[in-house]
């Protein structure tokens, strides 16, 4: 355990935190600002740096969090990153469970947050890219 990591510190118990929930290998915790009522994070006791550090603990983790997420009973997004641009301020797994709702004012940065079909301007876009990258193949052929 890095002796800089609030995380382990907190998953040792030396280091004070709300936690939510606790199992042999992963706590529930609330982030000291969470983004909507009901946000946490779910940790690994644990240290593992990013999600690519150790694949096993990554797929553990998000196990729990869908365990957790099962009951909220409300439409959620679980948010994990790698490195400082990617928005990783604390240098241990976790992952973000982050409740919606419909007036909760959040964005994602890969579509619309509301709609019938919320991905629907992104896919058009993607779809227009593969039909240019198909159609320039088959004129070299």
């Amino acid at each position: 355990m890095p002796d800089n990591c609030v995380f382990c510190r907190i998953a040792a118990g030396t280091a004070p935190a709300t936690i939510v929930r606790e199992w042999e290998d992963a706590i529930v915790i609330v982030p000291l600002g969470p983004v909507v009522d009901g946000h946490v994070l779910v940790i690994p006791r644990r240290h593992v740096p990013d999600f690519t550090s150790s694949p096993t603990v990554t797929a553990t983790v998000m196990g729990r969090a869908a365990e957790y997420a099962e009951h909220l009973a409300r439409p959620a997004n679980l948010i994990t990153s790698k490195g400082r641009e990617a928005t990783q301020s604390v240098f241990h797994l976790h992952v973000h469970v982050v409740p919606r709702s419909a007036d909760d004012g959040l964005m994602v940065p890969w579509g619309t947050v509301y709609g019938d079909d919320p991905q629907a301007p992104h896919w058009c876009r993607v779809a227009e890219q593969q039909a240019k990258r198909i159609d320039e193949l088959e004129a070299t052929e």
